[in-house]
């Protein structure tokens, strides 16, 4: 079988990820901060050093402020959620996942939050001018993702982030498509909060991810419960990350995090991210070279991460991707994407839009047998 759904999660994963988490979940499979034994404080260790790993790949040094989530979606949440309050305002774009738009429009129809959505232009980018004009005086957080989980356009997070300090208002980004392919620096991109997701560029399991929380931003919680510190308190602590890490923590996939981002260390990102571009620029070549083939976004591998969305004129995507998979053995993904703004805005909502999305672990050949396959489809439409 060709994967290239990578954008939903990576596979495989290295194997030094199903080793560790393996060994781990027969050798210290203990619950940390729940006895004073020598294996709980070994395993504490592991979940600090993993921790550390994570923030030093983002350029902190706190690494009390590496929160560990089920994931970017309970990041978002606790983000959004523990920020905004009545009479706030929001800003954020047309390329967003669910996992952004949901909470923000339950805010805003539950809460009375103030919503200001930003259009994309045709390649899936918006105007830091348009963004600077929706600012209000009561304007509290600006979230963008990092790149597309449907095209791949990468937005200037840079350039938001300035914006975002110069005028005091609260920065988050929705990481989870280029941590681990591309520099993520929170100090010099002006990042304050930081949602990752374990599961994909960054090559962990599923189950595990990552909020960072900027010094001088201040959460509501929206769990609590146990934390293995304090246990006569009857209230959450505020000490970080506990006040943020409410219950059993997912150790095993923490340690798989942990062994993804020593792949990624040792493998090098910038390598990674060149070498799947190379396969993105193959397929965007191929593709422009087939009749009745529409791609969506740009049309080059300037700012984009390894991710093509695209059609065959006159057939629904879920065909398509049906006939990938069980006549060719490809596995894409098609449909909306959980994306839906950017769908209409591009014109998709109905027909959807297939997606391919690259790992390290794909290859050239890989490419050419999917665009033979296609061109073989196209032929007998």
């Amino acid at each position: 079988m060709i994967y290239v759904n990578n954008a939903a999660t990576t596979w495989p994963k290295p194997e030094r990820v199903y080793h560790q988490m393996d060994d781990f979940s027969r050798k210290s499979g203990l619950n940390p901060g729940r006895a004073g034994s020598l294996g709980v404080s070994a395993v504490e260790r592991k979940i600090f050093e993993v921790r550390k790993k994570v923030g030093d790949l983002i350029n902190t040094s706190d690494y009390s402020r590496v929160i560990f989530t089920s994931g970017s979606t309970e990041s978002l949440n606790m983000g959004i959620k523990g920020l905004l309050e009545r009479g706030d305002h929001v800003i954020t774009t047309a390329l967003e996942h669910n996992s952004v738009l949901r909470p923000l429009k339950k805010l805003e129809r539950d809460e009375g939050i103030e919503l200001s959505l930003l259009k994309i232009n045709k390649e899936g980018k918006i105007d830091i001018n348009e963004l600077e004009s929706r600012i209000k005086d009561n304007t509290r957080l600006i979230v963008t993702t990092h790149a597309s989980n449907v095209i791949g356009t990468v937005l200037d997070i840079k350039e938001i982030g300035q914006l975002a300090k110069k005028r005091g208002i609260t920065y988050l980004v929705d990481a989870a498509q280029t941590a681990g392919l591309f520099e993520l620096d929170i100090k010099e991109m002006g990042i304050d909060l930081l949602a990752l997701a374990g599961h994909k560029s960054l090559y962990g399991p599923a189950g595990i991810g990552v909020l960072y929380i900027g010094e001088g931003v201040e959460l509501n919680t929206i769990k609590e419960g146990g934390t293995g510190t304090n246990s006569l308190a009857t209230y959450q602590p505020d000490v970080l990350p506990d006040k943020y890490e409410a219950g059993t923590p997912n150790i095993a996939g923490i340690v798989g995090l942990g062994a993804g981002v020593d792949y990624i260390a040792d493998t090098g990102c910038e390598r990674i991210k060149e070498d799947e571009l190379k396969l993105t620029e193959r397929l965007l070549d191929g593709l422009k070279a087939l009749d009745r083939i529409i791609i969506y976004g740009k049309l080059d591998i300037e700012s984009r991460a390894p991710v093509v969305g695209f059609n065959i004129q006159g057939m629904a995507s879920a065909e398509l991707a049906y006939i990938l998979e069980n006549r060719f053995n490809i596995l894409v993904r098609a449909g909306l994407h959980c994306a839906p703004l950017l769908h209409q805005a591009l014109g998709t909502d109905k027909q959807g839009m297939v997606r391919v999305s690259f790992s390290c672990f794909n290859t050239m050949e890989e490419v050419d047998i999917i665009l033979n396959s296609l061109k073989e489809i196209i032929e007998e439409v």
